[in-house]
Parts: C-alpha cells; structure tokens; sequence
C-alpha cells in the first residue's frame, strides 16, 4: 500500500484543517519544501500535496504562493507528487502538469462540470485521479462548502464511465481528527467504483494503517495522512512500515 505523507497549502505554509474548515486551521511549517526533503529522507516515495488557496479561491498571492511551493517539492530528488485543489480547467491541469505532478486530482468538476471531467480524463488518461469527498454519504463540492442532492456511491459509480482509474476518497468527518478509520467504507467504495481507492480522513494509530494495509492493494491502493504525522502520533518510517505490511506491499 502506497502511504501519501500530505502537505496542505495555504498561502505558501504547511497547514491542517479540520474537516476542511478553513477557519479551523494549524500551521506547522513555513517551509513546505523542507518538509517534502524531511520526508523523502525518512522513506516517502509519494507526497500528497493539495493547494487549499486554489480551492477557496483566496488571492493570486496566496495562489502564486502555493504553485512556486508545488514547483519546487515536484523537483525533490526520489518523489513523486499526487496534487491537486482547484483543478476545474486545463490550464490548471496543465500548470501541474508541467510542474511535474504524477497525479493531479479532479474533484468538484465531478459533479459542476462531468462534460470537462470527461474530457480532461480522455486527454490527460493515468495523470488523473478522481477526488471525491462525503459526509455522511452525502458529496460535497467546492472545498467541502457545498452539499450536493447526490450519494457518494452514486457519483463513485460513475467514475470509470468517465474515463477515472484512480480514486481519493474523503470521509469528512474523520478528516483532521484523527477519530480512526472505516475500513468496511472503503471496501464498499472500491467495489462500487471498480478500482482501488487511497483513503483519507481519519487515521489516527498504526493499528488503521495496517487495517487499510490488510485488505490488500486491489481495494486500498493508498492512505492519506497528515495530522497524526506532524502532531506525533507516530513515526513516517513507522507509517511506511505498517503500510508496507498488507497484501501486495508498496508498489511503488
């Protein structure tokens, strides 16, 4: 199983949120690049990096901010980086892109705009990662601040149709409480969407590391983690051990 340490940016800084409220946010670090060296030199192979300025729509500082930041964690030597916030056309996907991004996620054009979705996943293929985020099985869209009349399952479900392999999906309300995992939800997700999904939301021990691990790599591709990494919860390379302890291992 993949482990995608994450790095969430807000006007150039390492943040957390907690269920994605922009008002309940931690800084951790001023320097998101030495992050992103701390934790390629500890064993992260992936980093999860989410631009939250392009997905509030904050100013063009706080957004130049953060792609300069992006940019520069892609040039890591021994990384690659899954990114996205924001991303609803293909200039945004093409910055990425060429930024050097191994996986850019599509998220609210889902379900805003399916007919752009669909297109960028007909152009841009194993690049694009379908970002979906639910609370109490209901979607939300536009950094988690609208609801939608539409069930996770329902919109999961139509994912490979529209041209997605991959998938992140959010329980919103374990995200950044480190509350533990579902992991009978993740199961039940990936068989509605037909691939493996990478997890997120929630994790709190190694103990739900390796929960996610067990079910192997044809239904958990990856987990998401941030919070209980920098508040020491436990260890990367203790995270990437217990990653590494499913079915399948690490394929990357």
């Amino acid at each position: 199983m993949i482990l995608f340490p994450a790095i969430d940016l807000i006007a150039g800084n390492v943040v957390r949120l907690k269920r994605g409220v922009r008002s309940q946010m931690d800084v951790y670090s001023t320097d998101p690049v030495g992050v992103a060296h701390d934790f390629v030199a500890r064993g992260a192979t992936w980093i999860h990096v989410v631009d939250l300025s392009a997905t509030f729509e904050e100013d063009e500082a706080a957004r130049a901010a953060n792609l300069r930041a992006i940019r520069a964690i892609c040039q890591v030597p021994g990384i690659k980086v899954d990114t996205g916030g924001g991303v609803r056309d293909m200039a945004a996907i093409d910055r990425l892109a060429n930024a050097g991004a191994r996986r850019i996620a599509i998220g609210t054009a889902l379900v805003r705009d399916p007919g752009f979705a669909r297109s960028a996943a007909r152009e841009f293929g194993e690049l694009l990662v379908a970002d979906v985020a639910a609370h109490n099985g209901q979607v939300r869209v536009n950094g988690w601040r609208e609801g939608e009349d539409l069930g996770a399952d329902e919109l999961v479900a139509r994912l490979a149709d529209l041209g997605y392999r991959h998938l992140v999906f959010t329980d919103i309300a374990r995200d950044g409480m480190q509350t533990g995992i579902d992991v009978l939800s993740y199961e039940r997700i990936a068989s509605v969407a037909g691939f493996p999904v990478v997890a997120s939301g929630g994790i709190a021990t190694l103990d739900d590391l390796r929960a996610l691990a067990a079910v192997g790599s044809s239904v958990v591709e990856g987990a998401i983690t941030g919070r209980a990494l920098y508040e020491g919860a436990f260890s990367l390379e203790d995270a990437l051990a217990a990653a590494r302890e499913g079915q399948g291992g690490d394929p990357c």
